[in-house]
């Protein structure tokens, strides 16, 4: 449990908020206990959202539902204020880990644990059910394991709205390797109880092996396996239970038994009240998180400054410190007081300790000290450069500045960066991170502050879909670029076939980007396309090139890591094609120069980035020469053009000393659309780009050379 922030109440619906539980896109939970001393999971809509009709409609509708669903094993409502000022909702607060928790702490479940909790939550799901509800995010994380048996939560309300809110029908409902493949072709238009089943079926896998049953890792590599490949039982040795998860977890939505089918379906005694089938480890998690909750103590108030509060102008950021007494919190005390110091020291202006007019602030996630920190540090000074040439200006309305974290790569560090950044209200946006994971981990804590977050280098194809309303993914998908490689590659004269290689050593994108451009080839085309997978760790390429050649392949592409590229960009150099070759932007690099030598001549790129010797870059690549004396590196003008399009919109709402709120500013650039230098930036659904198009490299006179635009479209 964290603790409440200066922006959350201390009292709802007759209870006294202890402390969060957690957050979402719609609002918070928070534990709360009733005048009686009883504890519930309160949730709070969030206020932009309370002053929607349609959605307090929705939100009745709902939550009336939620009251219907009569088991012992879904959390019961115990209250709702559908009609107050901030809808909240309160169910029975459950004292026990999370399942997820539990068998990452203790392990797998036994054979006969698995089919008792496999009973217990299909009553749960089937109670769901009945009431007209589907649940659409059965996982480890949503069953608690209390003293008198599991409970299905976060039922039937804040998900369903989620759905009702967002209009796309592809959008993709549910936690990737927990969805049911219908819902990851079809997205919301496949929500249906057969997607809760399979979802199950994934949960009990989960719990009897240990690990998802489709593995884990980028989003879109997730739901290519749950839709195509088969289901990881290794270690189910049980026959019945493995028949039972292979039904559950069948890609024909029709083939599944129903929630209700199951309780007859599962042999096995399901003990009310009792957890004797689990395992002893797990009894004790339970008994020690049990006498947690009995010794929580009261609470007093939440003490704060008044909101209207103006911080001194010698330390502009300052906040109101919040005194939290009770729940084991005292903000302030040990470790938590260093925290907060060191965050105003980094909250405060470079090269300040004078008094000076406010001045608020951009921010920059990146990695500037770990694997990816020359793709960061090209970020951060392309931001630098966009922010000094606004405060240039004569009629700018205020100062700006930058405040960068370096988050090394790691969740963790992203995460406390975002936290940070969101908690500052001094900072309008942010422009980052770097790489998908961090991104992945950081949406949820953008999102519940409604800060915009600009991301100009992480490409996966889908992010998760309640993290979308401050998200802006300026730039193309990997996978998107299939279709700018597609028309260099294979729309010309001279080719019928596309030869596909597939090196493994480069991981999932890799993976993944010759499996799209593989199939773009073939949905969108009349060529042919003759792929080779190739696993990691085989050096020796020139047989698979021949194989390639053999089958006519008269254009080439790898998709690997730059060992690979340069492999085989040797192999293919001791043969006598002449064809196009092409491999993955990754490769662009010394390593793939020197590796692959005379042999690297010819080879050709599409990037998300556009090159610095392009004319368009000419004014940039000068200011920063002047600034930093060395040429712009990859993504910088990208990180440029991304801040340029905040500060246009900043500049659109803002008044004198006076910044637009942030969720203004989302809406502005969200409907705007800004020319820069890499490309026009315009978003659609889900705050993506409307255009992909990438830039064509290649390899000319033995150095890398921008070729010009490679749009994503012909004609």
């Amino acid at each position: 449990m964290d603790e409440l922030r200066s922006s959350d109440p201390s009292r709802i619906g007759g209870h006294r908020l202890l402390g969060r539980l957690g957050a979402g896109g719609m609002g918070a939970v928070y534990l709360g206990r009733t005048a009686e001393g009883e504890l519930a999971a309160v949730k709070v809509i969030l206020p932009e959202h309370a002053g929607d009709a349609d959605f307090r409609l929705r939100f009745r509708r709902e939550a009336e539902a939620a009251r219907r669903v009569d088991s012992p094993w879904a959390v019961r409502v115990t209250g709702s204020g559908t009609e107050d000022e901030r809808p909240w909702l309160a169910t029975e607060f459950v004292p026990g880990p999370a399942l997820s928790e539990a068998v990452a702490r203790c392990g797998p479940l036994p054979t006969r644990g698995v089919r008792v909790l496999g009973r217990l939550l299909a009553r749960a799901l089937a109670s769901v059910h009945a009431a007209g509800l589907v649940h659409r995010d059965v996982k480890p994380g949503n069953v608690l394991l209390g003293a008198d048996g599991p409970r299905l939560i976060d039922f039937g309300v804040a998900r369903v709205t989620d759905a009702t809110a967002l209009t796309a029908t592809d959008l993709v409902v549910g936690t990737p390797g927990f969805l049911a493949p219908e819902q990851a072709v079809r997205g919301a238009a496949a929500v249906g109880p057969a997607g809760d089943v399979f979802s199950l079926g994934c949960l009990l896998a989960h719990a009897a092996t240990g690990r998802p049953p489709f593995g884990s890792g980028a989003v879109d590599a997730l739901l290519y396996r749950t839709v195509h490949e088969a289901p990881d039982l290794e270690g189910v040795d049980d026959p019945e239970l493995r028949a039972l998860l292979t039904a559950l977890l069948d890609k024909d939505p029709a083939a599944r038994p129903t929630a209700a089918a199951l309780d007859g379906r599962i042999v096995e005694d399901a003990p009310n009240g009792s957890i004797d089938w689990l395992p002893e480890n797990v009894v004790r998690l339970i008994a020690e998180r049990s006498a947690e909750a009995l010794a929580l103590p009261g609470i007093d108030a939440t003490v704060v400054d008044p909101p209207d509060t103006v911080a001194p102008a010698s330390a502009p950021s300052r906040r109101g410190l919040i005194l939290l007494a009770g729940a084991g919190a005292v903000a302030v005390a040990g470790g938590a007081a260093f925290g907060v110091r060191e965050w105003l020291r980094d909250d405060t202006p470079q090269g300040s300790g004078a008094t000076g007019p406010r001045t608020w602030a951009i921010g920059v996630q990146a990695d500037l000290s770990g694997p990816r920190a020359a793709i960061g540090r090209a970020q951060e000074r392309g931001v630098r450069l966009a922010v000094d040439r606004f405060n240039a200006r004569e009629d700018k309305p205020f100062t700006l500045r930058v405040m960068a974290a370096d988050d090394r790569s790691g969740v963790a560090a992203g995460k406390r960066a975002a936290e940070r950044f969101a908690r500052d209200r001094d900072v309008l946006a942010v422009i980052g991170p770097t790489d998908d994971p961090v991104t992945t981990a950081v949406l949820d804590i953008y999102d519940e502050a409604l800060l915009p977050i600009v991301t100009v280098s992480s490409q996966q194809a889908a992010f998760a879909a309640r993290s979308k309303r401050s998200f802006f993914q300026a730039v193309p998908p990997d996978l998107a670029l299939a279709y700018p490689i597609r028309n260099r590659l294979v729309l010309r004269p001279d080719v019928q076939r596309l030869g596909v290689l597939v090196d493994r050593a480069g991981g999932q994108s890799a993976y993944l980007a010759g499996y799209y451009l593989n199939r773009t080839v073939a949905d969108t085309t009349d060529g042919t396309t003759y792929p080779r997978v190739v696993p990691a760790g085989i050096r020796d390429l020139a047989p698979v090139v021949d194989d390639m050649l053999t089958h006519r392949s008269d254009a080439f592409f790898h998709a690997g890591d730059p060992a690979g590229a340069a492999r085989t960009a040797r192999a293919l150099a001791a043969t006598s094609y002449k064809g196009p070759r092409m491999a993955m932007h990754t490769a662009i690099g010394d390593r793939f120069l020197k590796e692959a030598g005379d042999a690297a001549e010819g080879w050709e790129f599409v990037a998300p980035w556009i090159g610095t010797t392009a004319p368009a870059v000419k004014e940039f690549a000068a200011a920063h020469r002047a600034k930093y004396g060395t040429a712009p590196a990859p993504w910088a003008v990208e990180a440029y053009d991304a801040t340029r399009m905040v500060l246009e919109a900043v500049t659109a709402l803002a008044r004198k000393d006076r910044p637009p709120a942030r969720s203004a500013l989302v809406a502005k650039i969200t409907s705007s659309t800004y020319r820069g230098i890499s490309r026009t930036y315009a978003f659609g659904e889900e705050l993506r780009l409307k255009n992909f198009d990438g830039h064509l490299h290649g390899v000319r006179d033995g150095a890398f050379r921008y070729l010009g635009a490679a749009p994503m479209e012909t004609g």
